[in-house]
């Protein structure tokens, strides 16, 4: 082969690799504009189910977000392969770095984690009374790695949302009504039809207390020192505390004018 043939071979080839090139640059380009508007498309989709479904406005943004960065990424692996780049070294790249991320960030991303849970399947809301651990408070802002939680003295208490989703919690908003229980202490030989009439007008001296299921006024129980009465009834989640109180205040007050005597420890001692 002399010179002449082989420039003629060099100048075949570079001509070949140059019409692949612009091939694959002609589908990297369709396919990059199909791609941006497929993921237009899908974040459209998911952001609509997201807005019938009520899911949070934070989780929303959120997942939107991580989902289109995830979706570019994707979509510039396939471009550089179409472009005859090796994708495997790169996709190891991002693999081992997602992995050292992911084991950097364990305690942060388990608290991420447990704040999308808790906007999506929402076991509390804000404005919510809850307890959890040792700490109680009404529920003043969700977060994605907290929940801040402001007590009924007006400290903050931010709890890590790891912690919210492991523990065990109580929510004394989620039901509707709730129940309301006081028991009373009596002297042995006060009238038990006495106390039961007088606890009854202050039932009905209360409006807030609900009809259905009906109140119950029960002897409880027969202690050392007295003899204990059962008040239960129900009451709307909202009225509880208010409640509760004036009960308690009406109960001291009205058992005083009736002459319903509260007890006090006491030992009867026999001397021979």
């Amino acid at each position: 082969m002399n010179i002449t043939e082989k420039i003629d071979k060099i100048l075949d080839s570079i001509v070949n690799s140059g019409i692949d090139l612009a091939k694959n640059i002609v589908i990297a380009i369709a396919v990059y504009y199909v791609g941006k508007f497929a993921i237009k498309f899908l974040l459209k989709v998911v952001k609509n189910v997201m807005h019938r479904r009520n899911i949070d406005e934070t989780v929303n943004k959120f997942i939107l977000n991580i989902l289109k960065i995830s979706l570019q990424i994707a979509l510039f692996i396939v471009i550089i392969g179409i472009l005859g780049v090796k994708t495997s070294s790169i996709m190891g790249l991002i693999a081992a770095t997602g992995f050292g991320v992911g084991l950097a960030l364990s305690g942060t991303m388990q608290n991420f984690a447990n704040g999308i849970l808790l906007l999506v399947f929402r076991p509390y809301k804000v404005g919510d009374f809850i307890e959890v651990n040792d700490f109680s408070g009404t529920v003043s802002a969700i977060q994605i790695f907290h929940t801040i939680l402001t007590t009924t003295d007006n400290k903050v208490i931010y709890i890590p949302n790891g912690t919210m989703g492991s523990a065990t919690m109580i929510n004394y908003n989620l039901q509707l009504t709730r129940r309301i229980d006081w028991v009373v202490g009596v002297d042995y030989g006060e009238d038990i039809e006495k106390v039961r009439r007088v606890l009854t007008n202050i039932v009905y001296s209360e409006p807030t207390i609900l009809d259905n299921p009906p109140y119950q006024i029960e002897l409880n129980s027969l202690d050392d020192s007295s003899v204990k009465v059962l008040l239960r009834c129900w009451v709307k989640t909202e009225d509880y505390w208010t409640l509760y109180y004036s009960v308690n205040k009406k109960i001291y007050e009205m058992f005083n004018e009736n002459g319903i005597n509260f007890p006090f420890p006491q030992i009867t001692v026999h001397t021979k």
